[in-house]
């Protein structure tokens, strides 16, 4: 206690220096935070839309279904089983056929996916309550994406060619009778939705699917055919915008390099200052009977203290700032153009665990960087530290 008590009265003692580097660091706290909560919020908001617009609680696949590859799309169908029917018919799980399709629109050819979706669904957050037969041609929903892309809007017609299950190509009109606003790519870019009873009907494929989502709270049945069709749980589903996540961690990592680099070189040059320019002042604790590993703790926890100091600033301004970004956001306006499902603002979260990580890193990185000039003073001399001297 003795030690902490002098070392922080010296720390106190360093005037506007001391102020400044621990202003420095608690910049550092406060952009670090901030970033992380940023990609916090990020990945949070990508897998909640992903599983509220696609994914729900997992999907069966039929044994065919690539979603990579398109060319084997119009293969990739089978009957449901038994076990998935119930589950459909109890309102746990949506069925979904796809099909390859081209659609002629505005003077453009556009090679698109067709999906056949219940209309009574609630587990997705498509409306697919719009392609209740209205007396127009075929009902369709597409996304904002799509409707740029194609330049269609809601009341538009258009006409669809696609082949049938006997190899047969037909086609007909779509009537747009919506367009959802939605920043899923996966159900938006490329993809045209109408009706499941209708695309069965018209592709000679009855009571078939691609892929049934199920209700992000049911449990995944027994007795599913598992020959015909495999399960994918969210994790699985949810790889990619992981993986992209992890890189984003990556390109953050180096920003929080830089900002801590120059913290770290302010409390460093502090140090290295501090040991040339107080060796009288070394020499004369020596004398007085402090050992030298005393004296290098004395000095580690002068620089360490900064790290104290600068939290205590960071929470003073950092508060309010974060408090204020966690209600405004940050805009990421037309992300979705790019096939990322984010959403025009992201809400940044920070937890506990951010905040904590974060002061422990700093406070051990500070630490560090103090100890390390404090080495020289093993090699001094009381004799010769009273004269200036330092070896």
């Amino acid at each position: 206690m003795p030690l902490f008590k002098l070392a922080l009265r010296n720390l106190l003692g360093g005037g506007l220096r001391t102020w400044l580097n621990a202003f420095i660091l608690s910049v550092s706290f406060v952009i670090i935070i901030g970033c992380q909560g940023l990609y916090k919020g990020m990945a949070q908001q990508m897998e909640r839309l992903a599983i509220d617009s696609y994914y729900g609680g997992g999907q069966y696949w039929q044994a065919n279904y690539d979603p990579f590859d398109t060319l084997t799309l119009d293969d990739a169908h089978g009957r449901l089983p038994d076990t998935l029917q119930k589950m459909s018919a109890a309102g746990q799980a949506v069925p979904v056929l796809k099909r390859q399709a081209t659609l002629y629109a505005q003077n453009r050819v556009l090679n698109i996916t067709l999906n056949g979706i219940k209309t009574e669904q609630t587990l997705i957050d498509i409306p697919t309550a719009k392609l209740r037969d209205t007396g127009h041609a075929i009902p369709a929903i597409i996304g904002d994406a799509m409707a740029k892309s194609a330049g269609l809007r809601q009341g538009d017609t258009a006409v669809l060619r696609w082949r049938n299950a006997h190899g047969t190509f037909d086609a007909n009109e779509i009537y747009i009778a919506a367009i959802m606003n939605t920043h899923v790519g996966v159900i938006d870019q490329g993809q045209v939705w109408i009706e499941l009873g209708t695309l069965q009907e018209i592709t000679a494929l009855p009571d078939a699917a691609t892929l049934v989502i199920t209700a992000k709270d049911s449990v995944p049945p027994h007795g599913v055919d598992t020959e015909n069709w495999s399960f994918k749980d969210q994790d699985f589903l949810l790889t990619d915008e992981r993986n992209m996540m992890a890189s984003e961690y990556i390109e953050g990592g180096i920003l929080y390099v830089v900002f801590l680099f120059l913290a770290m070189l302010g409390i460093f040059d502090t140090q290295i200052l501090a040991i040339y320019h107080r060796v009288k002042e070394m020499g004369t604790m020596l004398a007085l009977g402090i050992t030298k590993n005393d004296l290098i703790w004395i000095f580690t926890l002068e620089g360490a203290l900064h790290s104290v100091l600068a939290a205590g600033l960071a929470f003073i301004y950092g508060t309010p700032f974060l408090v204020w970004f966690g209600k405004v956001g940050f805009s990421m306006a037309d992300m979705d153009q790019l096939g990322i499902a984010i959403g025009d603002t992201i809400y940044p979260v920070f937890t506990p665990g951010i905040i904590a990580g974060t002061a422990i890193l700093i406070f051990a990185l500070t630490a560090l960087v103090s100890y390390l000039p404090c080495r020289r003073i093993a090699k001094l001399t009381p004799t010769d530290a009273l004269r200036g001297k330092i070896a």
